[in-house]
């Protein structure tokens, strides 16, 4: 078909025309308008020839199944959590969000949720700002980066008894199915397990008192059965430090939590654990919970129980260190001035600031005592330089703290200068 001079540039477009019948109708307006057609109405007759494709489906609105979905277990509780969908599978923003329902299950793979252990309510979701186009769904995505995080979703599910075994492989599996209001999904979640293993009740009666050496605490063991070889057990304290806010009203705010120490299960009977890694003159509270460890061949897990109700404590220190011992004295000062060395075992407490020393003098009038240093000494001896001929002395040494509680004074020692 040839449409003459005035056509010719236009040549090469007329393989964009895929319907016959548009290349019918140019040849009838060629022979009524003749060979003169506007270049214009050419463009917009091949233009209205362009194919613009098959209609996409609707969508299904089926979020996306999460997976992120993390299960902690703490005694007979499993803290579930997971984000909730903001696509969905066909990568629209998600509108609608239905029920979500939790399965729980004992085998290692679960491939359909059959009863659930609890079917959630639907959620809100936050109309988007901008209706999305199901023609161009890449916007969607290009815009997910700078959307609003994915809300965190959690559940607390309480393991029933009847799913509690001493066997150390045994697990329980987790999933979630996020539905649409249809109640139709796009499957299930990633899988989360929890060891399935019995844990022990915590002792009932856990203590604490504040010492010179420490934090001692105390409480009954119930004894390591060893019924099973890869479990064992161990008690976890925890220290906890609060912060000097309105104590009177309980305002307090806690910290993290510090691991104190971990001791073995053991015989039964009385067990005692002493806290020395604290500060003094805070407050801190203390709780107690027993620890099922699983021994696997190349791994160790982890299942703690419940804890023992909280203790407080105020480290306020009224300790004093340690009573200094083995104190001597010798005389020396032939062919020099005399002197008396005072010297003892050195006091190993922690917080030692220094010591003391006291001295008597024989045949005194109330043999009156005086403290000979007018500053701590750090190193534990002492030449006492103020001795006269003829004369015997008696001495004592106390040792201080750092916050100035002084221990009562040590054995006395007696030296006579000749």
């Amino acid at each position: 078909m040839n449409f003459g001079t005035p056509l010719t540039p236009f040549r090469n477009v007329r393989a964009m025309c895929i319907h016959g019948l548009c290349y019918s109708f140019l040849f009838r307006m060629k022979l009524h308008f003749g060979k003169r057609i506007a270049p214009a109405a050419v463009c917009l007759l091949l233009a209205s020839c362009a194919q613009t494709g098959p209609p996409l489906p609707p969508s299904l609105e089926l979020p996306k199944p999460a997976s992120d979905l993390r299960a902690v277990r703490k005694g007979n509780q499993v803290t579930l959590t997971w984000s909730e969908p903001t696509l969905t599978t066909d990568r629209q923003t998600v509108r609608y969000i239905g029920p979500t329902v939790v399965c729980r299950s004992l085998e290692n793979e679960i491939t359909a949720c059959g009863t659930p252990v609890a079917t959630l309510p639907a959620t809100a979701v936050a109309p988007p700002k901008h209706r999305s186009s199901r023609a161009a769904p890449k916007k969607a995505e290009a815009h997910k980066g700078s959307s609003t995080p994915a809300a965190p979703q959690v559940y607390l599910d309480t393991l029933p008894e009847n799913l509690l075994q001493q066997d150390a492989n045994t697990e329980v599996t987790y999933a979630v199915e996020i539905l649409n209001p249809n109640a139709r999904s796009a499957g299930l979640s990633n899988r989360a397990h929890v060891p399935a293993v019995e844990t022990l009740p915590p002792p009932g009666d856990f203590t604490a008192e504040l010492t010179g050496d420490g934090v001692v605490l105390n409480w009954t063991s119930v004894g390591e059965s060893r019924l099973v070889p890869s479990i064992e057990h161990r008690y976890r304290i925890y220290r906890r430090e609060l912060s000097s806010g309105d104590e009177s009203s309980g305002a307090n705010k806690p910290s993290k939590d510090a691991v104190a120490g971990e001791v073995p299960l053991g015989k039964a009977g009385p067990a005692r654990f002493i806290d020395s890694g604290f500060e003094w003159e805070k407050t801190y509270s203390y709780r107690l919970t027993v620890v099922t460890v699983i021994k696997r061949p190349d791994s160790e897990e982890q299942v703690e129980g419940d804890d023992t109700p909280p203790v407080r404590i105020v480290a306020h220190d009224v300790f004093p260190p340690s009573v200094p011992a083995d104190v001597q004295a010798a005389y020396s000062g032939v062919g020099q001035k005399p002197f008396i060395d005072v010297i003892w075992a050195p006091v190993t407490n922690a917080d030692l600031a220094g010591y003391n020393v006291y001295r008597s003098e024989n045949g005194a009038a109330g043999e009156k005592t005086a403290k000979l240093n007018s500053e701590l000494l750090k190193s534990p001896s002492y030449r006492d330089l103020a001795v006269t001929f003829g004369k015997t002395y008696t001495y004592a040494v106390s040792a201080v703290d750092v916050r100035g509680n002084e221990s009562q004074r040590s054995a006395e020692t007696s030296e006579s200068v000749p």
